[in-house]
């Protein structure tokens, strides 16, 4: 089992630490902003400071800040082989990098770097600009990765997390037009109560902890200011439409159904982990995969899967058919849902899920990155972590009635929402 380590700095940023024996270290900063705090005018916001801060900041170098380039950016850690990375979602973004166990401190300090004191040179975020539109005309010429931010708007229709991670070309041409927007958004946004720094590493958390507060002690930035509001917007529903058609002339009929679902931390929400794992999850035994793949062989693809948010949630199933078989897969998906709806599992059925869940949940966990940045969002929201072991140990308790009443709330014909690209 492994052991986490937290500790809370005075201006309300926060540590976990993870103790590992292995020589690579996972170190990374998770921002409690994203998609939802933007309005339409700068939608692609979060995205574009996540490439963007890669681009120059401000570095302290014998006692002066100093600019530094991207080039130097990029050479100070993938010099010593380490990976960086960085995305974003609709509430958090996140920038770590895998490294050298013995480059802790300079890992976390260009991190801290980029994060607190970029600069967005406008000639080199321009540039980057270039390959943000690139991405969005890639993501628009995708319709099975496009088909997602449509359905997110049908299902938050009026709100922030209807508007796309990416944003779109017209937002994009107004926040890379002045560095001014994106540094206030930071100011508002990147908040210490809302960061999360997060390590796995051999070194002992009280060394990890004094590396920590001596870079955030030589930070000297702005961005812990109070400001004047950060907080979301609840989601509450505001739109009765619950099906939409749209033509995109593809070779395929691309087809999504699912609702709205429970939030991070709510009483069911690893039962319908378990539900959606049973309905669709990643094994070729899963019911939507022997429906309408093994035994009618209308589908290569077909999945579902369910996002829990901080104040919401949803969940969806997705298929590609031809365009002759849309009903029939419609009404086949609508079929395996009314019957866990209807019958509950059988003691043997819910023993052979859990056995498979639990084998695939330890598959993952040899997934050091995945663990770390699971640990960093539990962290985030709940102020602690826990490790497979124990989500797992809770899942033994569910029973087949609390799987047919979470069938019952989630997947009632009357609250599924439908899209199609046709």
């Amino acid at each position: 089992m492994s052991s986490f380590f937290y500790y809370t700095f005075p201006s309300g940023l926060r540590l976990v630490h993870r103790h590992t024996p292995s020589p690579v270290t996972y170190a990374g900063i998770m921002v409690g902003a994203g998609t939802r705090d933007e309005q339409p005018a700068i939608n692609g916001m979060a995205h574009y400071i996540e490439h963007c801060v890669f681009k120059g900041s401000l570095t302290r170098r014998a006692g002066r800040l100093v600019p530094q380039s991207s080039s130097r950016i990029i050479h100070r850690l993938e010099d010593i082989g380490a990976e960086v990375n960085a995305y974003t979602t609709k509430e958090e973004t996140v920038f770590y990098a895998a490294t050298p166990a013995p480059f802790l401190r300079r890992t976390l300090r260009l991190l801290l770097d980029i994060v607190l004191r970029p600069t967005f040179p406008k000639e080199e975020t321009d540039k980057e600009k270039s390959v943000i539109l690139d991405e969005i005309e890639s993501y628009n010429d995708s319709p099975s990765e496009l088909i997602y931010d449509d359905f997110e708007n049908l299902l938050f229709s009026g709100h922030p997390l209807a508007l796309p991670v990416l944003g779109t070309c017209k937002s994009l041409r107004h926040i890379s037009s002045s560095p001014e927007l994106p540094l206030r958004f930071m100011q508002q946004y990147y908040r210490p109560e809302r960061m999360v720094i997060f390590t796995q590493s051999r070194l002992p958390f009280e060394r990890v902890r004094d590396i920590v507060q001596s870079l955030i002690e030589d930070s000297d930035t702005t961005y812990t200011a109070p400001s004047a509001t950060s907080e979301r917007v609840p989601f509450t529903p505001s739109s009765s439409v619950r099906s939409a058609a749209f033509r995109k002339h593809t070779h395929q009929t691309h087809l999504m159904i699912g609702s709205r679902a429970y939030p991070l931390g709510h009483s069911l929400q690893l039962p319908l982990y378990l539900l959606n794992n049973i309905l669709g999850g990643g094994a070729m035994s899963s019911m939507l995969n022997m429906s309408l793949r093994e035994q009618k062989g209308l589908v290569y693809t077909v999945e579902s899967q369910y996002t829990p948010l901080s104040d919401t949630g949803y969940w969806n199933t997705y298929l590609a058919c031809d365009p002759e078989d849309k009903q029939q897969c419609i009404d086949l998906v609508y079929k395996e849902l009314r019957q866990l709806i209807d019958t509950p599992l059988t003691a043997s059925q819910l023993a052979r899920a859990l056995r498979q869940l639990k084998g695939q949940m330890a598959v993952s966990a040899e997934n050091n990155e995945n663990n770390v940045l699971a640990m960093a969002k539990q962290t985030l929201y709940f102020n602690q972590a826990h490790t497979w072991q124990q989500s797992f140990a809770q899942l033994q308790s569910v029973t087949p009635d609390v799987l047919q009443t979470v069938a019952q709330e989630i997947f009632r014909p009357e609250q599924l929402f439908v899209l199609s690209y046709e």
